[in-house]
């Protein structure tokens, strides 16, 4: 039997109309549950009508000095994104540059807010059971989309696209990477072209996770396939999409740029406010942070893993624009390959045949996190705490969401005894058992700050009697797309990687698929699925899978809660991957010149999110 705790019977009190919305936040808030979590369950629960009387102010999407504008008068818009895309179509994208250059041309049915709540995009409005767009049992959601909206080649939108979304994203053939989001819807339905009904396979609190965000949510044209070799049409989506949203493509350079124009067909006429997008690749993050905060050459940086010191340094001698930061949702991590790179079977590396045969080793992943100093590289080389702690969670800086189960400690005398006593004897140097070597191929994408975080990262595991490789890929290649590069994280061919993951709803899912093997291990990165499973780290877990499918099948939030903790604690206590330090979700230097309001940098989505309303600041 689940318990029931505090949050439980607040829930109750809501559900009975005991207490009104406002006081039910009020109250969750006091029992240190986020806010996302609370607005999710007002989206998703039926309340007594006494209850729903108070209304809750509802997020809007931000458009200051938007009203009387002009598309297209604001000229270039210039952004630094030193890991440039390799595609722009986010069901086939691996890797957030990716997303983000997808989120200037597609849209989903429903975005997230900077504070969580859902808002309406391409839907007319979030379904809730109070207006009747979920049924009472949480199966179904029926969503009514926006009347006169077109494709940026002036086809009409319609319920027939959502449809095809579905269709092709859950055919295995496509290989897409949003697959294991939308597993759980069993059909899409248009009832007439302008509202479409999903139903589940099972009740859920996190029935949203296909429906909303850029990340997997986004709809593509039935049209463009329609009657056309699909392999040929989703080669030329992936440089060339057709959107709803405010920009096309003009012209894709991979691994370098990409220039953007205004989509003549976006439904709002006055916007896009910029009528072109550079969107400029290469480089580094100190560079991109330079030519916006210093010289001023530039608009915006994404991106900018860079030492605060030398970010503040930036800010003060140039004063040509600033930096800004969300809360620290997002993780830098050490992450160890369960299957051995080292091995090939039938043309695959890194194969579910062959284990590692050192990380596959509890003792040996749990002396490599003993011998981190985590808090060395926080205050040296990011902002340190609050704003950038030592990483103890995979789940942080969601409240209500992370554990207070684990725990760290840097203990290079404790990592040697626990080596000892698993039979890892020290040769010279170098450890080994039954003649393994433990030495460690150890990788991550080019730039400064991770160079000074794997130093210190090998110094102490060299301390252990490790022997560390380390390795260095350009950002745009590590995390690039294609899967024919075999020096992407997704294929993973190395013992350990190190970079950042982000969660991409309030309540996340998705986040959690990376730990998630699946049935027949269909979401493990590998060459059947061309590499597209979230899982590249080829961990399997049954006890971890079953907390999973339970999450989503769960109707109560507070077991939600508690199987995120669950997740979080297998992880982390199994030592699959160690978080290094818990990093502000964005971090991104802008321009003066632009409007930092309406740029809504969000957790859940990508940068460029609103981007139909990124305009100067009004004079």
């Amino acid at each position: 039997m689940v318990p029931k705790g505090p949050f439980w019977g607040v829930y109750q009190q809501l559900k009975a109309g005991e207490i009104t919305r406002r006081e039910f936040i009020a109250r969750a808030t006091a029992l240190g549950v986020g806010l996302p979590v609370t607005l999710f369950v007002l989206n998703t629960v039926k309340i007594d009508p006494a209850a729903a009387q108070e209304e809750l102010s509802t997020s809007i999407r931000p458009e200051i000095g938007t009203e009387n504008q002009t598309r297209g008068e604001g000229g270039e818009l210039r952004i630094l994104q030193h890991q440039a895309a390799s595609i722009a179509f986010a069901h086939k994208g691996t890797g957030t540059k990716d997303l983000l250059a997808a989120s200037l041309v597609a849209e989903p049915l429903i975005s997230f807010a900077p504070d969580g709540t859902m808002i309406p995009t391409l839907a007319a409005e979030v379904p809730t059971i109070e207006n009747g767009g979920l049924s009472e049992d949480l199966l179904t959601a029926t969503i009514n989309l926006k009347e006169g909206v077109l494709w940026s080649d002036g086809e009409p939108f319609t319920a027939d696209d959502v449809v095809f979304t579905w269709q092709w994203v859950l055919d295995p053939a496509n290989a897409s990477t949003s697959r294991a989001v939308w597993e759980p819807v069993t059909s899409v339905e248009a009832l007439s072209p302008t509202q479409v009904k999903y139903t589940f396979a099972v009740p859920s609190i996190v029935w949203y996770a296909p429906v909303a965000g850029a990340g997997f949510g986004t709809i593509i044209p039935k049209h463009a396939w329609e009657g056309q070799d699909a392999e040929a049409v989703t080669n030329a989506f992936l440089t060339n999409p057709i959107g709803t949203g405010p920009y096309v493509v003009e012209s894709f350079k991979e691994n370098d740029q990409v220039i953007y124009v205004a989509n003549e067909n976006y439904r709002e006429p006055n916007k896009p406010y910029f009528a072109t997008v550079n969107l400029k690749g290469g480089g580094d993050a100190d560079s991109a942070a330079i030519a916006v905060l210093q010289t001023g050459d530039w608009d915006f940086a994404w991106n900018l893993q860079v030492g605060q010191d030398i970010l503040d340094q930036y800010e003060e001698s140039g004063g040509q624009g600033r930096v800004y930061g969300t809360p620290p949702t997002n993780t830098e991590r050490v992450m160890f390959n369960f299957a051995d790179p080292n091995v090939e079977v039938d043309g695959e590396r890194a194969s579910l045949e062959v284990p590692n045969p050192r990380l596959s080793d509890k003792a040996v992943r749990e002396a490599l996190a003993l011998a981190i100093d985590r808090e060395t590289v926080a205050e040296q080389f990011y902002m340190g705490a609050p704003g950038e702690p030592p990483g103890l969670n995979w789940v942080t800086g969601l409240a209500g969401l992370e554990s207070p189960n684990t725990s760290w400690e840097f203990n290079i005398d404790k990592a040697n005894q626990i080596l000892d006593e698993a039979g890892w004897a020290l040769d010279g140097d170098v450890r080994s058992k039954d003649g393994v070597e433990l030495k460690l191929t150890f990788y991550t994408s080019t730039n400064p700050v991770r160079q000074k975080t794997q130093a210190v990262i090998k110094n102490g595991w060299e301390q252990i009697g490790v022997k560390v490789q380390l390795g260095q890929v350009d950002a745009s290649v590590f995390f690039a797309s294609a899967p024919g590069n075999d020096q992407t994280y997704f294929k993973n061919y190395r013992d350990v990687q190190m970079y950042t993951n982000n969660p991409q709803s309030p309540l996340p899912v998705a986040y959690m698929l990376d730990a998630y093997a699946g049935e027949d291990n269909y979401n493990v990165s590998q060459k059947f699925n061309q590499w597209s499973g979230a899982n590249n780290q080829r961990y399997i877990n049954p006890e971890y899978d079953a907390l999973y499918d339970e999450l989503i099948a769960t109707t109560d939030p507070e077991r939600a809660a508690e199987l995120f903790i669950g997740m979080n604690d297998i992880v982390i206590n199994e030592f699959v991957m160690v978080q290094i330090v818990s990093r502000a979700g964005e971090k991104y230097g802008i321009s003066n010149r632009l409007l930092n309001d309406n740029v809504a940098a969000s957790d859940w989505e990508p940068l460029y999110w609103n981007v139909a309303n990124w305009r100067t600041v009004p004079e």
